[in-house]
């Protein structure tokens, strides 16, 4: 039995609040039923579930729906191949049919929000089980066909293996890759990949924590076996000089692009602390590069390679899936405080653009793209066309750092309430028999567990609890 959840957040400010509710509004066009399984789909004219983007964004929408959260964990895993190949999307048929689908890898945003969701579903250790063997084979499945040349290092097939559609950087890849070998006569691919060999360090990483959940022995195994992926990855792809990782096409010449994957990098927790320091201080925060007027573009402005392109294309404009990244990846490297910054300004972004929540945005301009919700091309200007809205990363990038910023996060068995400044506000998380509830005046807020006060504190910090309310630890979310 899952647990029920729900969420209130209530604001003086009118702003804040249209966008909040209309956020939830639009969640609700993005739960479809897949046979007799409710799950919650990408949206904004995407209508399955992809492997880049669903897990993570089911976990983070368990705070309104545990049942599609939980869904868009086990779809991946009941579907999975029996040589440990995960399917890159699942799709419902006109029939009611569910299909997955094994053409690409489309990202890996898995291991971390479905370990999560262990905690959030009450501890169920056959779901932990369950997550063990499928990361354990898909792991396995990594090592046994994606290092093609046997150099260490895992290679990308096709430009939806990582989920950069159209990007300059991929030269003549193919789009799709179906095969389990690998393909030939293309310019760059297979490409030696900071994303893919990210993909086995997440997978090992996930297996350690697991390894010390069960207290089954594995766990400093697993560790050994991720910090060789990792040291592995830097070796071949970290550029010392620059601060930077670096594809390289199949030929092991440096893909010279400097791109956000960096940043995903760090979402899977791949980088060491020192890696991420260079990267967020030399490129993240340049405003030449990655800082532009509204932040995160997919390749450094400044690079040969971006192209400001408003279709669905990774070569430039600001993602929403890069946003809703973001949060963990900054997170992880003890930069909250970024992560509330980079939430107001997405915030602003899809304000000032009338509350429609698209895949991209301007960077100079920080304007939602418009685009056909179908085909994914620019609409002109003076066309009564609909363009795109409800895309599902950016509707639960900004509920998420809603949530970050001021409001109440369950994470691997802890409860985070954040006690952001700004207008008075009160935020109420209700999770199985438990209610958190934040109440602030803007400068000051009360926490309560279970309807009695636990803590006070001016607003700035992080109060961290476990799920009785117990006191852990405070981190600041503001500079």
């Amino acid at each position: 039995m899952l647990p029920h959840t729900q969420v209130s957040f209530r604001t003086s400010d009118e702003s804040l609040q249209r966008l909040y509710d209309t956020a939830c509004e639009k969640c609700l066009l993005n739960l479809q039923m897949f046979g007799p399984d409710q799950v919650l789909v990408e949206g904004g004219g995407y209508e399955k579930i992809w492997l880049e983007t669903q897990p993570m964004g089911g976990e983070m929408y368990a705070k309104h729906n545990m049942t599609a959260a939980m869904n868009n964990q086990l779809l991946f895993m009941c579907t999975q191949r029996q040589d440990g190949r995960i399917a890159g999307s699942i799709q419902c048929m006109p029939d009611g049919t569910v299909e997955a689908q094994f053409n690409k890898f489309q990202g890996f945003c898995f291991p971390w929000p479905a370990l999560n969701m262990y905690y959030l579903c009450g501890r169920d250790a056959e779901y932990l089980d369950q997550l063990a063997h499928s990361l354990e084979a898909f792991d396995r499945y990594l090592w046994n066909t994606r290092d093609s040349n046997g150099d260490g290092c895992l290679e990308s097939w096709c430009v939806y293996d990582t989920g950069e559609d159209n990007a300059v950087r991929y030269g003549d890849a193919p789009v799709y890759c179906t095969a389990d070998t690998p393909p030939e006569g293309y310019q760059i691919v297979p490409m030696a990949s900071m994303d893919v060999m990210s993909f086995s360090y997440a997978c090992r990483d996930t297996l350690a924590q697991i390894s010390a959940i069960r207290g089954d022995g594995n766990e400093q195994a697993w560790r050994a076996k991720a910090d060789a992926v990792a040291r592995a990855m830097k070796d071949m792809l970290w550029d010392e000089a620059r601060g930077a990782c670096y594809d390289r096409d199949k030929n092991g010449n440096v893909v010279d692009v400097l791109t956000h994957n960096n940043l995903r990098c760090m979402y899977w927790g791949s980088f060491s602390q020192e890696m991420a320091d260079r990267f967020v201080k030399e490129h993240l925060l340049n405003p030449d590069e990655f800082w532009t007027h509204l932040p995160l573009t997919s390749v450094a402005a400044s690079d040969p390679a971006f192209r400001n392109a408003p279709e669905n294309n990774w070569s430039g404009q600001c993602e929403g899936l890069t946003y809703q990244r973001a949060i963990l990846a900054l997170e992880r490297y003890g930069y909250e405080p970024l992560v509330t910054k980079l939430g107001k300004k997405l915030m602003n972004a899809v304000s000032g653009g009338g509350y429609v929540f698209t895949q991209q945005f301007d960077p100079f301009t920080a304007i939602p793209s418009r685009v056909s919700p179908i085909t994914k091309c620019p609409i002109p200007l003076d066309s009564d066309e609909p363009g795109q809205d409800a895309y599902g990363p950016t509707l639960l990038s900004v509920l998420e750092y809603i949530a970050h910023i001021w409001g109440v996060h369950m994470q691997m068995g802890e409860v985070w309430f954040s006690l952001g400044s700004g207008a008075p506000y009160a935020y109420e998380q209700v999770w199985g028999d438990h209610i958190y509830r934040i109440e602030s005046d803007g400068s000051t807020a009360r926490v309560f567990v279970d309807g009695a006060e636990r803590y006070a504190s001016p607003c700035g910090v992080r109060i961290i609890t476990d799920e009785n309310g117990a006191y852990l630890r405070t981190v600041s979310i503001e500079d």
